[in-house]
């Protein structure tokens, strides 16, 4: 892979190139498939102590945690856990999410991204975010759509949010702007990395 820029490096303070630098980092990662397998552990470990029965989850792409093997285990367990992939309004730009299993019909949406083809819409009780970078206090960074944050915003009650990313994506100087909605938890291949006191 022929990267733009050498690494590692300093994170840019610029966020469309730190986006660009993290995703090269993930992409490049050499233990990539050992971090993932440890973060698979980590969630489903954590998902042991929580009562929610529908998680909103994603496809990964990019070099994403693939969360779905884990989801799926949580869900076997018991007959009334949901899981869903996001579907994207394009009028409001929210997602909504729609029941998810494996094998279940699957379309590509605007993005060429697997959604579910005709399944059931519902509102998750918790909803797993893909982080492109982290920050302190669960300040996150994802690709700039603002798609998250719009959703956040009309979901009512709001679900709890949890981040997952690999630990390399921490940037301690990543502060929130005005629409960003801060994440309850974030999750890496360490362990819980930050946590509001209140979940």
């Amino acid at each position: 892979m022929n990267l733009p820029f050498p690494l590692p490096l300093q994170p840019s303070r610029d966020k469309k190139t730190l986006r660009r630098q993290l995703q090269a980092e993930r992409q490049s990662l050499v233990d990539r498939h050992q971090r993932s397998v440890h973060l698979q552990e980590v969630l489903r470990v954590w998902l042991i102590g929580r009562t929610e029965n529908t998680i909103g989850a994603y496809w990964p792409i990019k070099g994403e945690f693939d969360a779905l093997p884990a989801l799926f285990r949580w869900s076997e367990a018991e007959p009334d856990r949901r899981i869903g992939l996001p579907v994207m309004d394009r009028e409001t730009k929210q997602l909504r999410f729609h029941v998810w299993y494996p094998g279940c019909p699957m379309e590509e949406d605007a993005y060429g991204i697997p959604k579910p083809k005709d399944t059931e819409q519902f509102e998750p009780g918790l909803l797993l975010v893909p982080c492109v970078g982290f920050g302190p206090g669960g300040v996150r960074l994802g690709y700039g759509g603002g798609f998250y944050d719009r959703t956040l915003a009309t979901l009512q009650p709001r679900p709890l949010t949890v981040g997952v990313g690999y630990a390399h994506g921490f940037v301690p100087w990543l502060e929130a702007e005005a629409h960003d909605v801060p994440l309850d938890v974030v999750l890496t291949e360490d362990g819980v990395h930050w946590q509001h006191p209140d979940i």
